[in-house]
């Protein structure tokens, strides 16, 4: 089919779909040349009351590329009848484009965001978490309260922080020059090894999930051989649960109550996981 681009998803449909002017062949790229190679899967609930509009986060997964990103719409704008999710789904494909712009081998995540950020024109305002596995490390860049963490052996050696004006205000990228800009995101160069896992997610995922129950579940993925998709939709089935009971204490409940609020139990929210497995290019 023309244009169909065999590599790239975005919010689980066809880069034919979502990209209808890129087309990139599969083996345009040599991922031999590679030490490490990242192997993604992901799984999107939205919002139960906005799955009619298909909610307000977005993903992409570039595989030959070895990028993941993750955005979350700001909900607020629907108070003025703006679909923010419009604006995150736009940023994130404005992202893959940037993306198949960039120098091979060179792929910078501050200059993708910078860029998808100048060329997204849709009302709203997003999160957005970009991360490239080049070599033996990841190079990301996070601005709000999506994010990232790394699991080794069982063990969770990095959380990206989150970044909030105020409680429940996050950084947010925004057409209009009102927003915060691409240059107040957090950027990282971490170290990464065979067998470590990135969980990429919203903070559908991070604000009803612990990361130290994050690390759990994805050990018990990784014992049952669960591929990155199973344990996407496994960590997302978990925030989901978690988001729907009253009752157990959560990462948003406790920013709740430290903020002087009185509030328990999960957040009911659009949770996106995306789940990659770094191993020898060679495997």
């Amino acid at each position: 089919m023309d244009g169909f681009v065999p590599d790239l998803t975005v919010n689980g449909l066809s880069c034919d779909e979502q990209l209808a002017t890129t087309t990139v062949s599969a083996d345009q790229y040599d991922l031999a040349e590679r030490k490490l190679k990242l192997l993604s899967g992901s799984c999107y609930l939205p919002h139960p009351d906005k799955e009619a509009t298909g909610g307000e986060d977005a993903h992409f997964i570039c595989v030959n590329e070895q990028v993941i990103g993750v955005a979350d719409g700001v909900g607020g704008w629907a108070d003025v009848g703006v679909n923010a999710g419009l604006y995150a789904r736009e940023l994130m494909s404005n992202s893959v484009r940037a993306i198949l712009d960039e120098p091979k081998d060179s792929i910078d995540p501050a200059r993708v965001l910078t860029t998808a950020h100048s060329a997204t024109k849709a009302k709203g305002s997003s999160t957005a978490c970009i991360i490239y596995l080049k070599d033996e490390g990841i190079h990301a860049i996070n601005l709000g309260d999506s994010g990232f963490i790394i699991v080794r052996d069982g063990c969770t050696v990095f959380e990206s922080p989150v970044q909030q004006h105020g409680f429940n205000f996050t950084y947010q990228l925004e057409c209009s020059t009102r927003g915060d800009q691409p240059s107040s995101g957090q950027v990282f160069m971490i170290p990464v090894v065979p067998g470590d896992v990135i969980v990429a997610g919203t903070d559908g995922l991070f604000d009803n999930l612990f990361n130290n129950e994050v690390t759990s579940i994805v050990l018990q993925g990784m014992r049952e051989g669960l591929n990155p998709e199973a344990l996407s939709e496994k960590l997302a089935a978990s925030a989901r649960e978690r988001a729907l009971d009253r009752h157990r204490q959560t990462p948003f409940s406790t920013a709740a109550q430290e903020a002087g609020f009185r509030y328990y139990g999960g957040k009911l929210d659009d949770i996106t996981v995306v789940v990659s497995y770094i191993s020898n290019s060679t495997n």
